[in-house]
C-alpha cells in the first residue's frame, strides 16, 4: 500500500511539475521571439528609411553598403524590392521575394506572404515561436513609405541561432529546477507515506500475530495521524480484552480438567476394586460399561488438559530435526502396530542426508506424529498398512506424511476431522475423545505450520504435517 500511495503522489507531483514548467517554458520562448522581432524590426525600419530617401546612385550605394555590413555582421539576408517585386538591393542569402508556388519551401512561402503584407503598408508583427529545434530562420518585412505612398518593401531573413541557444539554456534551467523540485517533493512524499503507513504496518503485524495465536502481540507505533494513533489505542484495548477472555477460558478448562481428574481417578479405582464382587450376569455387563465410560471420561479430561496447555502458548519455539523425530516415533510405535496386526513402513525418513531442520514448539513433530499414529492404530483394521515419510517441500516446508489404506471417511466429513470432539458416524464406537487431531492441528498452527487431511487412493486417509524450514522461507499454503 505504501508503494501505491507513493506512486500516486509521484504521479500527481509529476503532473504538477509539468503543468508549471510547460507554460513557463513556452512563455519564455514567446518572449524571446518577441525580443528578436523588436531587435530586427528596428533594423528593417532603418533600411526602409534609407530606401525611401534613395534618389541617386550614391544613395543606392549607401543602402547597399549598409545592408551588406548588416548581412556580414549577423549572417542575415536582406532584400529591398519595389512595388512590382523587382529587386533593388540585396545582401547575404536573402529570402525569395517572389510569390510562393506549390513547390516552394516554407521560408519562401513566409517571405512571399510577408512581402504582400508589406506592400499594403503593414509591417511584420508576429514571428513563428523560436524553440530549440527551430525554426532556423525567420522572415520579416517592412514597407518602404507609409499608407498610400508605399514604394517597396524590405525583406529580411534572420537566423535564430542566438535566440534558439538562449531558449535552450533557459529551458534547461527550467527543467533542472523542475527536477530538483520534483526530487525534493519526492523525498517529502516518501517521508509522508512512511509516516502514514508506519502505524498501519504495525497494526498489520499485530493482527497477523494475533491471528497466529500470539495473544501478547500489541501495536507499538506511536507515530502517524491522530486518527491512526486512536485506532492503535482501541486495537490494543480490544486485543487486551480478547487475550484476557481467552486466557480465562483456557485457565477454566485447564483448572476444571485438572480438578476433575482426581475424583475421576478415584471413581475408576473404586469401580475396578468392586469388580470381583459383582456377580456374573447383567450386573457384570453394566459394571464393565460403566468402567469403560469412566476411563473414556478420564481420557477426555486428559485431552482437554493437553489442549489447554498447547493453546496457552507458554513454550518457546526451538530448532529441531523433523527426520530424527520421525525415525524415533516410527521405532517406538512399531511394536504397537505389530501387536495390532498392522504394518508400519517408514519411507524417506531413514537416511541422515534427509535432515530437515525446522523451528517449532518443543517436539512438535513427535507429538503430532504420536496423535496421527494413535489414530491409525484405532481406525485401520488388522492387516492394514501405514506409511510414514518426511521430505523437503519445494516451497520451503518440511512435509511429514502419514498415509493408511483403512476405510477412511467420506469426502464431506474430511473437514470435520480437525475439529474438537468430532467423530465420524462410522467410528462412534471406537475408543477415543475426538481431541487427538484437534490437539495436533493446534500444535502445528502455533508452530507456524498446518495439518491437512485428504482421502487416500483407492481408500484410506492421508494426513500431511507442514512445518516451515528454519533455513528456508516457507511460501503461504492455501490448499486447505
Amino acid at each position: 500500500m505504501r508503494r501505491r500511495l507513493l506512486a500516486v503522489l509521484m504521479v500527481l507531483m509529476g503532473a504538477a511539475a509539468l503543468l508549471l514548467c510547460l507554460p513557463l517554458a513556452d512563455a519564455y520562448a514567446r518572449g524571446r521571439t518577441e525580443h528578436l522581432l523588436l531587435q530586427r524590426r528596428s533594423e528593417a525600419v532603418r533600411f526602409a528609411d534609407l530606401a525611401e530617401r534613395m534618389r541617386t546612385d550614391a544613395d543606392r550605394s549607401e543602402l547597399t553598403a549598409e545592408i551588406g555590413r548588416y548581412a556580414q555582421l549577423y549572417g542575415a539576408g536582406v532584400v529591398v524590392v519595389d512595388t512590382a517585386g523587382t529587386t533593388v538591393a540585396r545582401a547575404g542569402t536573402g529570402p525569395d521575394a517572389h510569390p510562393a508556388s506549390k513547390t516552394a519551401s516554407k521560408t519562401a512561402s513566409e517571405a512571399a506572404d510577408s512581402l504582400r503584407r508589406a506592400l499594403t503598408g503593414r509591417s511584420t508583427d508576429r514571428l513563428p515561436t523560436v524553440r530549440p529545434w527551430g525554426p532556423s530562420t525567420v522572415v520579416l518585412a517592412e514597407p518602404v513609405g507609409r499608407d498610400e505612398r508605399v514604394s517597396g518593401a524590405v525583406l529580411m531573413a534572420v537566423p535564430t541561432d542566438a535566440a534558439r541557444r538562449d531558449v535552450t539554456v533557459r529551458w534547461s534551467l527550467i527543467a533542472a529546477g523542475a527536477l530538483a523540485a520534483f526530487a525534493a517533493a519526492a523525498l517529502v512524499a516518501a517521508g509522508i507515506s512512511r509516516w502514514l503507513m508506519r502505524p498501519l504496518l504495525d497494526l498489520d503485524r499485530a493482527v497477523e500475530g494475533l491471528t497466529a495465536g500470539s495473544l501478547q502481540t500489541r501495536a507499538v507505533s506511536g507515530t502517524g495521524p491522530p486518527e491512526l494513533r486512536h485506532l492503535r489505542q482501541h486495537f490494543n484495548t480490544m486485543a487486551e480484552a480478547v487475550s484476557d477472555s481467552i486466557g480465562r477460558q483456557r485457565d477454566f478448562v485447564a483448572d476444571a480438567s485438572h480438578q476433575l481428574r482426581n475424583p475421576l481417578a478415584t471413581l475408576v479405582l473404586q469401580l475396578e476394586n468392586v469388580e470381583p464382587y459383582v456377580a456374573p450376569g447383567p450386573g457384570r455387563a453394566e459394571h464393565t460399561r460403566a468402567l469403560d465410560e469412566a476411563e473414556r471420561l478420564e481420557e477426555l479430561l486428559d485431552g482437554l488438559l493437553a489442549l489447554a496447555r498447547v493453546e496457552s502458548g507458554t513454550a518457546e519455539p526451538k530448532e529441531q530435526d523433523v527426520s530424527r523425530a520421525v525415525r524415533e516415533r516410527v521405532k517406538a510405535w512399531t511394536p504397537v502396530f505389530l501387536d495390532a496386526g498392522l504394518e508400519l513402513e517408514p519411507t524417506g525418513a531413514g537416511a541422515a542426508e534427509h535432515e530437515l531442520r525446522v523451528r517449532a514448539l518443543p517436539d512438535a513433530a513427535g507429538r503430532i506424529l504420536d496423535a496421527l499414529l494413535d489414530n491409525a492404530v484405532k481406525f485401520v483394521p488388522r492387516g492394514g498398512r501405514v506409511e510414514v515419510s518426511a521430505r523437503r517441500g519445494a516451497d520451503g516446508w518440511a512435509v511429514v506424511r502419514v498415509a493408511d489404506d483403512g476405510p477412511g471417511v467420506r469426502e464431506d466429513q474430511l473437514g470435520l476431522l480437525l475439529r474438537r470432539f468430532a467423530r465420524s458416524p462410522e467410528h462412534q464406537n471406537v475408543r477415543g475423545s475426538g481431541l487427538g487431531l484437534a490437539i495436533a492441528d493446534e500444535i502445528a498452527r502455533i508452530s507456524g505450520g498446518l495439518l491437512d487431511v485428504a482421502a487416500n487412493s483407492p481408500h484410506g486417509l492421508v494426513v500431511e504435517l507442514r512445518l516451515p524450514l528454519s533455513y528456508g522461507r516457507a511460501q503461504p499454503y492455501t490448499d486447505r
